[in-house]
């Protein structure tokens, strides 16, 4: 038995359902990128850089119903949107960086993204030894007997990535480019999965409620001894969050010292990754989307991809973490990830290390 009861509402959807649904849909009119063009060349003219850019600097009244709008779907709705209609060809990419930093602005408050301090990060097959620049577990401590990746390093390759979450309220992808085959997003709700997971074997869903550990490699920290433990499954209220990446899980596995996952949660984590895809549906980018997803009750994953740099077809996204001013409120525990939890808190994302010392 579980102590947990189903959580009902929007945000609760199947793949299913939203492959015959447009409610996860907008789209910029002409005078959307006309105001977006006239604050771009405002910004061009004082020459500001993108990462200086401020919401008073991208002035975008004209745009105030959809980004309401937009708000309120990403977290009292299904928690996923995409927004159509960027004519990203007409743009270089320090001004596409300008006018999403812009756009982004305006939505929430972007926040770091790692310890380096990243505002916005390009997301792409970079190749080379992804390793040794951004974080692995070397081979003689695995059973592989190869390097572990963080998951900050599988990001940036052209593999597939697992269902999992951002540590932000609300993660933002713009297609600039798509590649020649392949990275496809998949996107699930998270609150479906742990429904499903009641209802199937609530002892197993009563797993996740319980906290398991995980280890900061990566985006984080240089070091996967740098361990924190976190519910994957937390809700307040009525109101869902779950923070889940496997890699963090199994990164943490191979720390001494760190208790062992019991079978019971082994089951749990591989009843969820199967839900995932169960409950899953894929949203095809074009260049010019932007798809924005709520952390709290979404999880998203990528099939692996093939560039075609010889074409032009060489898979290029910006990535944006916003902390959202209509956020909800989180249970106690999660400071641990968020730092904050109250409701419309600015919270999420990576102390830079000096900031974390």
């Amino acid at each position: 038995m579980s102590n947990h009861m189903p959580i009902t509402g929007a945000c609760a959807w199947n793949g299913g359902e939203m492959r015959h649904s447009g409610r996860w849909l907008r789209d910029l009119a002409p005078a959307h990128l006309a105001e977006i063009d006239a604050a771009l060349a405002d910004v061009e003219r004082r020459g500001l850089a993108w990462h200086g850019i401020t919401r008073t600097d991208f002035p975008l009244p004209g745009m105030a119903a959809l980004l309401d709008d937009m708000r309120e779907e990403l977290e009292n709705g299904s928690g996923m949107l995409k927004l159509r209609g960027l004519p990203v060809h007409r743009y270089s990419e320090e001004q596409l960086r300008k006018l999403y930093f812009g756009l982004g602005s305006n939505l929430g408050t972007p926040v770091s993204q790692n310890r380096s301090g990243e505002m916005m990060r390009a997301i792409r097959d970079e190749g080379g030894d992804l390793g040794s620049r951004y974080g692995q577990i070397e081979a003689e401590r695995t059973e592989s007997g190869k390097p572990f990746l963080s998951s900050y390093a599988r990001t940036l390759s052209n593999g597939a990535l697992r269902f999992h979450t951002d540590r932000t309220d609300v993660v933002a992808l713009l297609c600039v480019r798509q590649a020649a085959k392949g990275g496809v997003s998949m996107i699930c709700s998270s609150v479906a999965v742990m429904n499903e997971m009641l209802r199937r074997r609530p002892d197993l869903a009563e797993e996740l409620y319980r906290p398991i550990h995980r280890s900061r490699l990566g985006e984080e920290s240089n070091s996967a001894e740098s361990i924190y433990a976190l519910p994957v499954f937390d809700q307040l209220d009525g109101r869902f969050t779950s923070h889940y990446s496997l890699t963090y899980i199994e990164a943490a596995q191979m720390v001494p010292g760190v208790p062992k996952l019991t079978s019971a949660q082994k089951e749990a984590i591989a009843m969820l990754a199967d839900l995932a895809h169960e409950l899953a549906f894929e949203m095809t980018f074009a260049p010019g989307d932007i798809q924005f997803l709520n952390s709290h009750v979404t999880y998203h994953a990528r099939t692996p991809f093939e560039d075609d740099r010889t074409s032009g077809r060489d898979r290029l996204l910006l990535r944006l973490w916003l902390a959202m001013p209509n956020s909800r409120a989180l249970p106690e525990g999660q400071e641990v990830l968020w730092r904050r939890i109250e409701a419309g808190a600015l919270r999420g994302g990576i102390l830079r290390a000096d900031q974390a010392a």
